[in-house]
């Protein structure tokens, strides 16, 4: 798959997930066949302000070259300016999180509603971008407010010069309730003629499937990869065999050299919780996770979770 003038290993690509995505994660979905990942979402603002949180979010391993990051905001200007300061290939702009505080400020999917706005972050981020030799993604939902839907709005991105979009086949009033509307993607892929990624719901193979053959260039995973970056592969038919206890042991390993040891027992909390969630004993591991204070306790929590 190509998104721009950069060639992807694969069509299936990780989502950026707040609280989730950290470097890591994003490391172990790339061994396992991801053919892109993206952080969490950043504040464009928070960059201006060289925020220490937000910078915390843009640690990347080597593995993930191509890199994504995606920044949320809705000033032309400083989403446009950040990006071009960024050390990664691909730039996503969040249009979709449905997130009340974040609606409430005007980003995410609150550009629905302002398509004239949305038209204009994305040309000058664009025409930034461009001029390095990177590419710029827009990930948005089925609509927001019932204002325009994917497939028009679409059409208002890649008409400012968007290289890929990404729809989630929720309104924004849905969140992430229900099942995700498949046919609005449909929609969308007939509307524009630049790459057109699936995401909401993409479980199986078959899911995987069906998205190729309404003519989705690729796929977007989010939840369903929380515990199971295997499925990267397993989705495009490939076995693989590894245990949840080593994946959430090597995840340890990969935060470490980046981060205090608070903040990756803290961090890998919830990350554990997914590894072992549906599994026998995954109730005396979580309650030894969220009892974790440092390494050695959480080494105790995470050895809890079955082979």
């Amino acid at each position: 798959m190509r998104i721009g003038n950069i060639t992807l290993s694969s069509n299936v690509i990780l989502a950026p997930l707040a609280g989730y995505t950290d470097v890591g994660f994003r490391h172990l979905a790339k061994v396992y066949g991801a053919g892109l990942t993206y952080t969490e979402m950043v504040s464009a603002k928070g960059l201006m302000y060289e925020n220490e949180n937000t910078q915390a979010l843009l640690v990347t391993s080597p593995l993930e070259r191509p890199s994504g990051v995606q920044l949320f905001g809705s000033d032309a200007d400083i989403i446009s300016e950040q990006a071009g300061k960024l050390d990664f290939d691909i730039v996503d702009i969040n249009m979709g999180c449905p997130v009340p505080k974040i609606v409430k400020n005007g980003d995410g999917s609150a550009l629905m509603r302002d398509p004239d706005l949305a038209y204009r972050i994305v040309k000058a981020t664009a025409q930034v971008l461009h001029a390095q030799g990177k590419a710029l993604t827009v990930k948005f939902r089925k609509s927001c407010d019932g204002v325009i839907e994917a497939d028009e709005f679409a059409k208002v991105i890649e008409s400012a010069g968007a290289d890929a979009i990404t729809v989630h086949g929720r309104t924004r009033e849905e969140m992430y309730r229900g099942k995700a509307d498949r046919q609005i993607i449909a929609r969308t892929v007939k509307a524009v003629s630049i790459p057109v990624i699936a995401n909401g719901d993409i479980l199986t193979q078959a899911d995987y499937l069906e998205c190729m053959d309404m003519g989705c260039s690729g796929v977007m995973i989010g939840r369903g990869a929380l515990g199971n970056p295997e499925i990267f592969s397993t989705i495009r038919g490939i076995e693989v065999e590894t245990s949840k206890r080593d994946l959430a042991l090597e995840h340890v390993q990969l935060l470490r050299p980046h981060f205090s040891e608070r903040y990756v027992v803290n961090a890998m909390k919830k990350h554990v919780c997914y590894y072992a969630g549906g599994r026998r004993g995954s109730r005396a591991v979580k309650e030894a996770v969220f009892g974790a204070t440092n390494y050695d306790s959480l080494y105790e929590a995470i050895m809890l979770i079955p082979d």
